[in-house]
């Protein structure tokens, strides 16, 4: 049996140099064919009509997903998935590398328990070789791998003295110094939650493949995913002002996403990005308040994607809370039910479990699938800045191995240079100019925020004097509101609806038209109250 199983090794391994071959010359013909051409995505805007969501296996979309709202759903979800069982997450590397396994040792049960894991890292390598092939398929573009030194020595802020005058106030109108900014805009963050995004190119191809199980799962890590960039993110992202865009157009991704400040007060940013086979789409208002030592935000707003066969998921954040301005060190964490709706097979629950002050395994992630009789068809598990994996059936035991699941997402590797915003490798590219790019923009994207860019270079009393001059020209932006301002590119469904992309930006984009576009960032004009249009 050991030489049987040592030959089939060597042909895997084989078939490993193989495939890296392949990939390698694949990466050479891309770097060589300059003038390859991106697979387009078709512009225009996509309306969700009430129909849509008609025959979604558990009824009406609600915001009672959000966790705050939802007493009696986090009761029954807390019989289910207990909190006292905790699971046991181990490093990939202890269960797949050659250096964990005795040969001389090995008797039956323990070679069966070895072709499983050679079953595993063969998933994982298919999963890897197909992100490798989707990446490929675009042509690379050199993005910045740091944000460029500062030009002045940082000054310390008293926290508690911000602190202390602005408890129990919202977040959003209080006036902070800079340096409790990050060098990105809300806008920008929201374009965070698409850093994995191959996981809805693979939850496109499941679907195409008639695997609409794996569809759901890898939708549910990517809702997952998107969580871990907040990891040691302690700083405040700029308010936009009203008006404000943000475009992100990543061909090496396949993917396009616009963002607009659509609503001053409450604040709301809307946002439509569109993939290969997939959009992706929502809006958000983000209750903020001060409780003393911590801060806790409740997103206020659905997200769905919908692929092009027709299938649609939708979900809403779970609650987020900042520990300890006042005293010891400060961390963030994330708690709550969050329930993926999907109007077709599956649904999915993911629970976010809240950390506790004695947490030995803090981050936990624990969820299940479901099909439209409730029936529990797959288990996950993970964490949110690690991992996710899965295992077929309903798994409520305490996961002690990973050789029988599957991984599903696991998070980037850090940044070499980190800074105090612990940006990850993907943020730090969200507020760069690359060349010929600024000349494209319009007046009103935030790259071209003047406050931001100051602070990103490091010039900290620049940062503060325009962040000030700024936020006065924000207080306008009520009055603006209340005289008919409208969005530039989104437009509500009905009184109270959701805000949906109407198209059109691009195209202004490529015709470089942009008619009705203020430069917000400008010297405040007082005749722009009495205007209407959007900026």
């Amino acid at each position: 049996m050991l030489s049987e199983f040592s030959e089939i090794q060597g042909q895997f391994n084989v078939l490993c140099n193989e495939r890296s071959n392949l990939l390698d010359t694949l990466r050479q013909l891309e770097a060589a064919n300059i003038e390859v051409e991106a697979s387009g995505v078709h512009d225009g805007g996509y309306r969700l009509t009430k129909h849509g969501f008609s025959n979604l296996g558990h009824g009406k979309y609600s915001e009672c997903g959000t966790t705050e709202s939802s007493d009696d759903v986090e009761k029954q979800e807390l019989e289910e998935v207990s909190d006292e069982e905790e699971s046991c997450f181990f490093e990939t590397k202890e269960y797949f590398s050659e250096s964990t396994i005795s040969w001389g040792s090995l008797g039956a049960d323990h070679m069966h328990k070895c072709v499983d894991l050679e079953n595993q890292t063969d998933h994982m390598n298919e999963m890897n070789a197909k992100k490798d092939l989707v990446e490929t398929r675009y042509p690379q573009i050199e993005r910045r791998k740091k944000l460029p030194d500062p030009v002045e020595k940082e000054k310390a802020v008293s926290l508690w003295s911000v602190i202390k005058d602005n408890i129990g106030k919202d977040l959003t109108r209080i006036c902070l110094p800079v340096y409790f900014n990050e060098p990105i805009s809300s806008l920008q963050k929201c374009f965070e939650d698409l850093e994995y995004s191959y996981l809805l190119d693979r939850a496109y191809a499941h679907g195409k493949a008639e695997k609409s199980l794996l569809r759901v799962l890898n939708v549910a890590a990517f809702a997952v995913s998107g969580y871990a960039s907040t990891d040691g993110r302690h700083c405040k992202p700029f308010n936009p002002l009203l008006g404000e865009t943000y475009e992100a157009d990543y061909p090496e991704k396949g993917i396009r996403f616009f963002s607009e400040k659509v609503s001053h007060h409450p604040t709301v940013i809307a946002g439509h990005s569109e993939g290969k086979g997939w959009k992706f789409w929502g809006d958000s208002n983000l209750k903020t308040r001060f409780r003393g030592g911590s801060i806790h935000l409740d997103p206020v707003g659905p997200l769905t994607v919908e692929f092009d066969d027709g299938e649609i998921f939708q979900w809403s954040k779970v609650t987020t809370t900042i520990y300890n301005l006042i005293l010891g060190k400060v961390y963030c964490g994330h708690h709550g039910l969050m329930h993926i709706r999907g109007n077709r097979q599956y649904s999915c629950k993911v629970k976010f479990k809240e950390q506790s002050i004695m947490e030995r395994n803090p981050h936990q992630v624990h969820g299940f699938v479901e099909d439209v009789v409730g029936k529990k068809v797959a288990t996950l598990f993970g964490k949110w800045d690690d991992s996710m994996y899965y295992v077929n059936g309903d798994k409520v035991d305490k996961v002690k191995d990973l050789s029988d699941a599957s991984l599903l997402w696991e998070r980037s590797k850090p940044p070499p240079n980190l800074t105090r915003y612990n940006l990850t490798s993907f943020a730090i590219t969200l507020n760069e100019l690359t060349p010929g790019l600024q000349e494209k923009l319009p007046p009103t994207d935030s790259r071209l925020r003047p406050d931001q860019r100051y602070l990103e270079n490091g010039e900290y009393d620049k940062a503060n004097e325009e962040k000030l001059r700024l936020e006065r020209r924000q207080r306008m932006s009520r009055k603006l509101q209340d005289n008919g301002w409208k969005p530039r590119w989104f437009q509500r469904e009905g009184e109270d609806g959701p805000f949906r992309y109407m198209g059109g930006y691009w195209e202004a984009r490529e015709e470089e038209k942009w008619d009705g576009c203020v430069n917000i960032f400008d010297e405040l004009n007082e005749d722009l109250v009495d205007c209407s249009e959007g900026s």
